[in-house]
């Protein structure tokens, strides 16, 4: 199915019955990379999964987003859902949807598991650092009049060059049109908006992650003002899914009792 917000088309999937339960997924996922979580949350919930805008079935944005435009189409569907007050389990990316949306809208959630949640800026090490400012010289070089003059459209196979080189495997991974999309959002950090959040949040972690490290976690347990932190030893990013019998254990007796 579809929700159209404004030209802007968002997939979703529904199913179950009872209080409503909204997944956000996280980055290059889709609706179904919570399947599990679907099939038994759907037992005592209505379950619903979307598909984030330029990924799995739903088109991707008009025009280059931050977190902030995909919080509002999220807060827009929860409203014409009549989804008020549902719980929230996020993943990721969709954790930094949930982080905004809870403390712009904190009347769209009750309560809200994240697992391997995004939205801090990694901390800078002398190896970061020089990676970054490597890139941003050649990037220069190549965006130079003169350079551009001297390869003509050789310039546009550099730049690309450099993103293989330089860029996460996310990054590569995205079309041309995606990529200014994905450069607002990880550049926008939501660490300010944590103490205004109000919804009681579960935050759920693998010990091994290095995708978004075990310090964020422990950040936001610290400056979210109701949240607790859980560890799932030697998981990844993925850590839902890797111990999944743990994860819906412990998200089951926090959302349902």
């Amino acid at each position: 199915m579809y929700f159209d917000n404004a030209g802007v088309k968002l997939y979703y999937e529904r199913t179950g019955s009872g209080a409503p339960l909204l997944l956000l997924h996280g980055w290059g996922g889709k609706a179904a990379s919570f399947l599990p979580v679907t099939r038994d949350f759907s037992a005592a919930r209505t379950v619903y999964a979307v598909d984030f805008p330029g990924h799995g079935n739903s088109p991707e944005p008009p025009s280059p987003w931050s977190v902030t435009e995909y919080m509002e189409l999220i807060w827009a569907f929860i409203r014409r859902m009549d989804i008020v007050g549902c719980d929230i389990i996020a993943h990721s990316f969709g954790g930094r949807v949930a982080l905004l949306l809870a403390a712009e809208h904190p009347e769209a959630m009750r309560r809200m598991v994240l697992t391997g949640c995004a939205g801090l800026r990694p901390q800078n090490t002398g190896k970061r650092t020089l990676r970054s400012r490597t890139y941003k010289c050649l990037r220069a070089l190549a965006d130079n009049g003169l350079t551009r003059r001297l390869l003509g459209k050789r310039v546009d196979d550099w730049r690309e060059a450099l993103v293989q080189k330089f860029g996460s495997a996310d990054y590569k991974a995205l079309s041309k049109t995606m990529r200014p999309t994905f450069n607002r959002i990880v550049a926008q950090d939501l660490r300010p908006v944590l103490g205004r959040i109000r919804a009681s949040t579960l935050l759920i972690w693998g010990t091994q992650d290095v995708d978004t490290p075990l310090w964020m976690g422990e950040v936001m347990e610290k400056e979210i003002p109701d949240a607790a932190l859980i560890l799932l030893e030697g998981c990844g990013h993925f850590a839902y899914l890797e111990k999944y019998a743990d994860f819906k254990a412990i998200a089951w007796k926090f959302l349902i009792g």
